[in-house]
């Protein structure tokens, strides 16, 4: 078994004997040099888990020492150790990437326990990670066998988010397992929203829907005289919010809740869902101008800044909003340049297109299959978007507001695995995930299937109409060419069906952190 090298550089090495002797007995090789210069040598001829340099040297100080080190293996940790506690020499370390900064004396444990944190970091979190899961695993199974309530569900699935963005660290070999467990919640979750879905129509005991935001969310923080900023990001997962969270908390207090989006989760339903504050059924009927029908050509999310305008009549509100879409960099970019005039309006809402372009692009695009070959690195790429884009200048330019700030999306996504033969005729949609016609064929027991499309609130184009929506990773393929599309949509994202991912959505209300 390879032992871990360690070059230890020091003017007075020799006194530090008994350090080194009790290094070599925890399982350590090392190396050991008097000056800065002998210390640059060693890391240009020899490979190294671990520098120990002391900042004060004759010849070449440690800040030098180190400066050159790292050009020369700038991933190799390097612990400071030094007798002066100044505030400068700390911050030039710091500065220049030091992985730890000890103070002398330090005794042998200090020194081993700033080994095990940098050189040992990854082994110790995966093994913690193993036993962890482990020991939840059997929990989470519990869960999703007694699970009863939207809430049991919302903590099923954030266990499960927890443990996919853990492993995102640090390989524990447990994936397949968690994967596995995943799509057995996805079965039992399905059959619950098809137990309950439709009752809840009914009953005033029902999860938060999507065309209950501004009603139960938006208004009562309007109303308590505070400014409104809200970010619907499109196709936005939890775990997508959970691996950026890190970013945003470091300019904002969270608070964080799922809300549950109404079938289908498609934007024409949900988001105009959300932005009139109605149920689509209703909207078809009371808004026919700001309906686009499943058979129509035109976008199905032309009229959101008027159906905003009907929800604010509707209560009497008087608030002033800006309603901006945000397709590209080059508009956020006009946005943060008149963020000033926008700044003026009680509540101003941005509709952030990315993540929805992401998982059409991976559909089509071999490139961007490749960028994101799986949910690890789809959740990654997600988080070098909030980095490298006006975005997170957006965020910044926020925290500096005295606004709160609502970051949520109208649904989910999901990677699809196995096709469903469906049969429709020309006038079907074409979404993977539900299907809405007149003459609909397809075996009841792969679907969700709702034969009264008012009973779930939707609007029927005729009196035959049907909804029918896939369930846990299933999308729909028609029999005509039905290998080449099963084939081409296997592993893509979709939305518009059931499933934790497509209809537990985060809702986050951050308020600036006071610097």
């Amino acid at each position: 078994m390879r032992k871990e090298r360690i070059l230890w550089a020091d003017d007075e090495i020799e006194l530090l004997k008994p350090h080194i002797i009790f290094l070599e007995n925890k399982g350590y090789e090392l190396d050991t040099v008097n000056n800065g210069y002998d210390a640059i040598d060693q890391v240009e001829d020899s490979s190294y888990d671990l520098v120990i340099l002391d900042e004060n040297m004759p010849g070449i100080s440690g800040l030098e020492t180190l400066q050159k080190i790292k050009e020369i293996s700038p991933s190799v940790p390097v612990v400071m150790i030094t007798k002066s506690e100044e505030e400068n020499i700390m911050n030039q370390a710091i500065g220049a990437k030091i992985a730890d900064y000890l103070i002398k004396p330090v005794n042998p444990n200090q020194i081993f326990l700033s080994i095990k944190k940098n050189v040992h970091i990854n082994e110790i979190i995966s093994e913690t990670n193993i036993s962890g899961f482990q020991q939840d695993f059997g929990k989470i199974s519990s869960l999703i066998n007694d699970a009863s309530s939207f809430e049991d569900w919302c903590e099923i699935y954030k266990k499960i988010v927890y443990w996919e963005i853990e492993f995102d660290r640090v390989d524990a070999g447990l994936e397949e397992m968690l994967r596995m467990q995943k799509s057995e919640a996805n079965a039992a979750f399905s059959k619950f929203i098809k137990r309950n879905y439709e009752k809840w129509m009914s009953d005033d005991n029902h999860p938060l829907f999507s065309n209950e935001l501004f009603v139960k969310k938006i208004f009562p923080i309007l109303d308590s005289g505070e400014k409104v900023c809200m970010i619907v990001i499109d196709n936005f997962r939890f775990d997508q919010w959970k691996t950026i969270m890190p970013i945003i908390d470091q300019y904002f207090s969270i608070e964080e809740e799922m809300y549950c989006s109404i079938l289908p989760t498609a934007t024409q339903y949900s988001r105009n869902a959300i932005f009139s504050g109605l149920m689509p059924d209703k909207i078809s009927k009371m808004f026919p101008e700001l309906w686009v029908d499943e058979d129509e050509d035109e976008g199905k999310n032309i009229n959101e800044s008027p159906l905003i305008q009907t929800i604010f009549d509707r209560y009497r509100k008087r608030y002033s909003f800006s309603y901006n879409k945000i397709n590209d960099s080059s508009y956020a970019d006009k946005i943060l340049q008149n963020i000033s005039s926008i700044d003026k309006n009680d509540i101003n809402i941005f509709v952030l297109n990315f993540i929805d372009m992401l998982s059409h692009a991976r559909t089509e695009s071999k490139m961007i299959r490749e960028l994101a070959p799986s949910e690890s690195a789809y959740r990654a790429l997600t988080k070098t978007w909030l980095e490298h884009t006006s975005t997170i200048s957006l965020i910044k330019k926020l925290a500096q507001n005295d606004v709160k700030v609502i970051i949520t999306t109208d649904h989910g996504t999901i990677r699809v695995e196995n096709p469903v033969k469906v049969v429709g005729d020309k006038e079907t949609n074409t979404n993977l995930r539900y299907k809405c016609g007149k003459n609909l064929n397809y075996n009841p027991k792969q679907v969700y299937e709702i034969k009264n499309p008012q009973s779930i609130g939707l609007p029927a184009l005729n009196i035959s109409t049907k909804y029918v929506f896939a369930t846990n990773k299933d999308f729909f393929a028609y029999p005509n060419n039905y290998n080449y599309y099963a084939s081409y949509f296997r592993d893509t994202f979709q939305h518009g069906g059931i499933s934790m991912e497509e209809m537990l959505i985060p809702f986050v209300i951050l308020t600036p952190k006071r610097k």
